[in-house]
């Protein structure tokens, strides 16, 4: 990742890459450091945590002046870098993370609550509401969502204790490209063979309902929560989700299309290609919100209105603060634009 003078300039700041955290989950693969050349040290590489502030896993800025500090301190000097937006406006952390998710075993199934029985429960802490972007999935990568049929709680207690869970499970099959909103409450649980960009709340909050009777790098069984799974969990039965309509829209050099827009962040889909076109795409900033892109593949770079610029690559994260300088892009590349 190579990046040349960005630091202020007279037209606003200028965006920055970011270092993730990385996360040894035991049902986690290689593809983040063999397909993204994260080059973190930790064998499983379940996770990366591309754009944090949250204590479990901040991020660090990796370019510019405040190159090496962590985040959440670098937007404490400069709240001015998240915007205007309610959610946003006179606080020093993001109210948003984003990952890298490498699934070589299933996950557990879990759920998480909502901003109520988290801030009552919870010590004040934020809930989870998440959107997952399927990077790839292997042939027979599935996902679990809901359960097909109406539950109640003794019956998802008794089944959860003799192991019968599975069966009521909502295995749904996964593809590259889709697009799954989880809402608090959701019982669910990503599956072998998934390789997943996450967008969620800034929030670390997961109650294990059940996984699989595995057991940790010390023997021990993982820890469960079903008590406040049950107590947070929706147990009706659901359809299963259905793709949203999505619609490109094109311009000289890029595409965009809509992922995804909730309460708590907006998700966009860019193809940037002007090989083709031979001219840069302008990239439009505002003071509303800062602007997080994600390289999931291709690479190209980022210029400012002077001579800054950034090359970016498949896997770089890259931060723009809010009243950022005018931007353009030249290169080839998918990216995901993430704001409030």
């Amino acid at each position: 990742m190579t990046n040349i003078n960005t630091g202020w300039s007279s037209k606003g700041a200028l965006p920055f890459l970011l270092r993730p955290q990385g996360k040894d989950y035991l049902w986690g693969g290689n593809r983040l450091n063999d397909d993204f050349s994260k080059n973190i040290d930790l064998s499983p590489l379940a996770e990366t945590w591309e754009c944090s502030t949250h204590p479990d896993g901040p991020s660090t800025v990796a370019s510019g002046p405040d190159g090496g500090r962590l985040l959440p301190d670098v937007l404490r000097d400069h709240p001015e870098y998240l915007g205007t937006h309610p959610r946003t406006k006179g606080k020093g952390d993001l109210p948003i993370l984003i990952k890298l998710i490498d699934a070589y075993k299933d996950l557990s199934v879990q759920v998480h609550p909502d901003d109520e029985y988290a801030r009552v429960h919870e010590n004040g802490s934020l809930g989870k509401t998440e959107m997952w972007y399927v990077l790839d999935a292997a042939r027979d990568a599935r996902l679990v969502y809901g359960f097909y049929h109406d539950m109640d709680k003794q019956t998802l207690r008794r089944s959860l204790k003799d192991g019968t869970v599975e069966k009521y499970l909502q295995k749904v099959k996964i593809r590259k490209d889709d697009v799954f909103y989880v809402e608090p409450g959701t019982v669910h649980g990503i599956g072998a063979g998934a390789l997943i960009a996450e967008i969620q709340e800034s929030s670390n909050l997961t109650y294990r309902l059940y996984d699989y009777n595995r057991t940790d790098k010390n023997g021990k069984l993982r820890e469960l929560h079903i008590d406040k799974a049950l107590d947070v969990a929706d147990l009706s039965g659901k359809a299963a989700p259905r793709q949203p309509m999505r619609v490109l829209k094109y311009r000289p050099g890029c595409a965009v299309e809509l992922l995804c827009r909730c309460r708590y962040f907006q998700v966009e889909r860019m193809l940037v290609n002007t090989e083709r076109c031979r001219s840069m795409v302008d990239f439009q900033t505002g003071s509303n919100s800062f602007q997080v892109l994600l390289c999931t593949s291709g690479c190209g770079v980022l210029f400012s209105s002077g001579e800054e610029q950034i090359n970016f690559f498949k896997g770089d994260c890259i931060f723009v603060p809010a009243s950022s300088a005018p931007l353009k892009i030249h290169g080839r590349a998918q990216m995901l634009k993430v704001s409030c």
